[in-house]
């Protein structure tokens, strides 16, 4: 865009690299980047294109994470040391889901940004995610396997609520790109930091399984209704009563009731018994592996 969250954050001290997709803007950000004296460096390249799954030479704005951050002078550190990186964006509207989805991929498999560390992301998303994010369990249509992962996955921090009259948000029709919604209110665009959680892969829960996890826990919500105890017997599970006894679940509980520490609770119990094969999510893992890509 125009360069107003580079101005605001060039103004707070920060030393910003700024990637902007559009090249309609790259002049006066270029500009800006020659008036401040090394503290800016301006790339053509989108944050959400970040190292997509293609074959040879990335062509603009699709960028490398790794030759990113190698510009950028930024090295990989353990993941329980401090956020090496902090991001600050907009998150496009169109397929705002999927970008959601996609950095939790990376994050919980530590690839691309993740690499690196525990990148926190400040970025302004719509009311409708936001709630999506932060639901309570038992909150039927907006409690999701994308709540239960994020929830997991990050410390999620609302720190501002921004009118979407703020924001050019006019079609060219003059209707408003931004639709209404029923079930939730879509009235801001929230900022939101999201800074992963330092004890994400504590017990069984690594990098190396973690999409395992992942659509253990989609497929869990396939019928939020549904009885847990039914879904271990679909997985061929046969002791489910007594790794339920163990875990202190209700035998009757639903999918959409369990806590976001139940379901890491359960997947390391499963992970440690012979009855449960990580094959039963594998052509599904690919698949969406790819669809994200």
């Amino acid at each position: 865009g125009p360069g107003i969250l580079t101005r605001t954050l060039l103004d707070g001290g920060f030393r910003v690299v700024a990637l902007e997709s559009n090249s309609d803007f790259l002049t006066d950000l270029k500009s800006l980047e020659n008036s401040v004296d090394g503290q800016l460096k301006v790339i053509h390249g989108d944050f959400f294109r970040l190292d997509p799954l293609t074959k040879g030479a990335l062509k603009p704005p699709a960028v490398s994470s790794d030759k990113l951050f190698e510009t950028m002078g930024v090295v990989a550190v353990p993941w329980r040391a401090d956020v090496p990186l902090k991001i600050f964006g907009i998150v496009p509207q169109h397929l705002e889901r999927n970008k959601l989805w996609r950095l939790l991929f990376a994050m919980y498999e530590c690839s691309s940004i993740y690499r690196y560390g525990r990148v926190e992301l400040n970025l302004f998303i719509s009311e409708k995610e936001y709630t999506v994010l932060t639901a309570k369990p038992g909150k039927l249509k907006i409690y999701q396997a994308l709540t239960v992962l994020a929830q997991l996955g990050y410390e999620i921090e609302l720190l501002h609520k921004e009118p979407w009259s703020s924001f050019a948000t006019n079609l060219k029709n003059g209707g408003l790109a931004i639709p209404k919604t029923v079930q939730v209110p879509n009235d801001h665009l929230c900022l939101v930091r999201l800074t992963p959680q330092q004890n994400l892969f504590t017990g069984g829960l690594k990098p190396s399984n973690a999409s395992t996890f992942i659509f253990m826990v989609k497929q869990s919500f396939a019928k939020p209704k549904s009885r847990l105890t039914d879904r271990l017997n679909s997985w061929s599970l046969d002791n489910s009563d007594t790794l339920l006894k163990a875990l202190e679940i209700p035998k009757n509980a639903a999918m959409c009731n369990l806590y976001p520490e139940d379901y890491k609770r359960l997947f390391e119990a499963l992970q440690n018994s012979d009855m449960f094969a990580e094959t039963l999510f594998h052509d599904e893992v690919l698949a969406t592996t790819r669809i994200m890509n």
